[in-house]
Formats: C-alpha cells, structure tokens, sequence
C-alpha cells in the first residue's frame, strides 16, 4: 500500500492542455508524488509522460452550438461523466485535483468540489477558457501563464497566481539551443506550422508568398512546412516547380527540436505555440483563429507582438503579398532577428513547472 500522495490531473485532450499536464506531472514525480491523468478518449493516442495504465477516461462534451438540442446533449453528457468522475475520485483519494481547460477537465473538477477535495486549475491563455471560467469560483486557487489575465475581476484576482506555462523536456532541451541569426548569404531556415492538424489558411497563403520572393532568396530557403495531407499534392507542386529545398509532412513529432533550429516560425498562436515560442526564443509570424468567442490566440499572440517578438497578423491581412514582404525583410535583417528572439526568450519561463508544482504543494496541504 504506498502512502505517497497522489495528485490527479485533469486535461482536455489535446496538446495544449496534455503538455502542460505532462510537464507538471514530471515535476510532481520528481518530489516523490504519484499522479494519474482523467481526461477523455483523444488522450489515448498521447505517448507522453502518461501511459494508457495512468490515464482515467472520463465522459465529456464539449458546447458546440446554443441550439437547445445541443446544449441538452452536452449538459447529459457532463453530468454522466460527473457520475464516472465522482467514483473515480472516491476510489483513487487524490490530495488534489489540478484542471488544466478544455470541458474534459469539468467532470473531474466538479467531482472534487462535492468531495471537499483541493482543486486548482491553470490557464495557458491569455483570456480564460470557457470551461476554466465557469470553475474559476468553484477552485482554491488559479494559476496562469501570463500576467494580468483576471485583474479585472477582483473576486478572482485575488486567489490568481502567475506561473508561466509548464514546459515538457523536449522544450527545455530546445531551450538550451542559442539561436543564431543567418547571415544574408547563408540558409534561412523557415517553419511553418498550422496546429496539430495543420491550417488550411498555411497551404492556401505560403506557397504563394514563397513565389512572390526574390530568386536571390529561394536559394538560401530551407523550408520545413506542416501541411494537410488534402493540401500536400498541390503544395508540393509549387515548391518543386521553385526549386524549394522544403520538407512537407502532416505533423511533426519532433517540433520542439524543429522550433530551436529555425530562424522564423509562422504560426498560428494557440496558447502553448505561444509559449513554447517564447521559452525557445524563436521570432515568429503569428496568425490567430479568427472566429474564436475569446479572441484568445489574438489576445496569445498580443503578448510576444508587444514585447517585440513576434509579428501578430489578423487573417483578413494574412495575404501572400504581405507574407512575401516580412519574410524577406526579416531574411535581409539579421539583427533584427536576434532582437526578436532575444524578446521573446524575455517572456519565456523554464521554472514554470515548479512553480505551479509549488502551487499544489500548498493547496494540497502536503
């Protein structure tokens, strides 16, 4: 029978929320703690930190649209997976209970909250989630990514405490690579990336901005692009037809290695693009979702686009012409360049994982 304390961590499942999940889960290990992780079947792919014997599926659903068929099924759906998460909780007796967004982490939370279990949850955003909002009043305690995300609400502020986003090996490793502008005669290494399914709007836009570059630079383009696999035949077509020297692939497990050797990443601006951005120092061309209730990647890609790291680009003004016209401004700068990273590595936390680790120390009691 151990007796060290068990910490259950809560993600929806994809890597925006399971890589922070898994970096904290690393730290907690570290100090002697067990951990397991609820969350629902998309995890089951994740080859992390969390095993499938460490993973606990909770049923979930996520609000799709208001119509009131859809709210109804989303409502059943939560609170069956409360009735699975409230077993799941009475069994394992966690010392704690740490959320980190997405509707999966709801079940869990909740459960804890009936069973006067520690709760706390973390936000990588900018703007709070949804679901991170609605338990914002029900935890003990809130940490986030970035500074200033609830001062606005002084119920909140107070329990809010900035840690950064918890950053998994394979970043900190990423971390430790200086970055090391090109000079304008030598290879710009260029990475576009789309999200873990890649983004249409990549395919439709950068070939088309490549085209649009000087000849002069198509010969120092080192181009890795991640690209849907219903996008790759005509993507492809224009890079080979230019003579691009570029890798194209669906997704690259490898990415935080493929951050740190690039001298420009274009990106969307997810929560953890942002920071893993930040942490490596990379500059970077960020397009944000558009449509997003939260304006959350806007909100995401405003911090690095304020500290001088990054250039924020709202989709309306994402065309190939103006693509073609940074990229080769930044491609003939180098100094510039190493100013970008050099600003963005500022906004970059590696001691987040501790930090928060600190934090559920201290909710927990342990």
């Amino acid at each position: 029978m151990t007796t060290e304390p068990l910490i259950l961590l809560a993600a929806g499942g994809t890597g925006g929320h399971l890589f922070p999940a898994e970096a904290l889960g690393v730290e907690l290990i570290k100090r002697g703690y067990r951990v397991r992780l609820a969350t629902d079947a998309r995890a089951l792919r994740y080859s992390g930190l969390f095993s499938k014997d460490m993973i606990d599926v909770v049923p979930s659903e996520t609000v799709r649209s208001r119509s009131p068929f859809s709210l109804a099924y989303t409502g059943i759906k939560l609170a069956a997976g409360t009735i699975v998460a409230l077993q799941l909780v009475r069994r394992l007796k966690p010392a704690a209970v740490v959320g980190f967004g997405g509707y999966p982490t709801l079940p869990p939370l909740m459960a804890a909250r009936l069973l006067g279990i520690p709760r706390l949850i973390h936000d990588a955003n900018a703007v709070l989630g949804r679901a991170n909002r609605f338990l914002s009043r029900h935890v003990s305690a809130i940490a986030t990514s970035l500074p200033g995300v609830l001062d606005r609400d002084p119920a909140l502020a107070g329990k809010t405490v900035t840690v950064g986003t918890p950053m998994r090996p394979a970043i900190l490793s990423a971390a430790a690579v200086n970055f090391v502008p090109p000079e304008t005669t030598e290879p710009f290494r260029l990475l576009v990336v789309g999200g873990s399914q890649g983004a249409r709007v990549m395919s439709d836009i950068v070939p088309d901005a490549i085209e649009r570059l000087e000849p002069a630079l198509w010969r120092r383009l080192v181009l890795t692009q991640q690209v849907r696999e219903e996008d790759m035949i005509r993507v492809r077509s224009v890079y080979d037809r230019l003579k691009i020297n570029a890798e194209l692939a669906p997704f690259f497990y490898d990415l935080p290695a493929r951050l740190a050797s690039n001298h420009l990443v274009v990106s969307r601006s997810g929560a953890g693009t942002v920071a893993e951005l930040a942490a490596i120092g990379r500059p970077s061309i960020l397009v944000p979702l558009p449509g997003s209730i939260d304006q959350d990647q806007f909100a995401n890609a405003g911090v690095l686009s304020k500290a001088n790291g990054a250039l924020r680009i709202a989709q309306t003004d994402f065309t190939p012409d103006r693509l073609a016209a940074e990229i080769s401004a930044l491609a003939a700068e180098p100094a510039r360049l190493g100013a970008m990273a050099a600003a963005a590595r500022a906004v970059g936390r590696l001691d987040a994982a501790e930090r928060l680790a600190d934090l559920v120390a201290k909710v927990a009691g342990i």
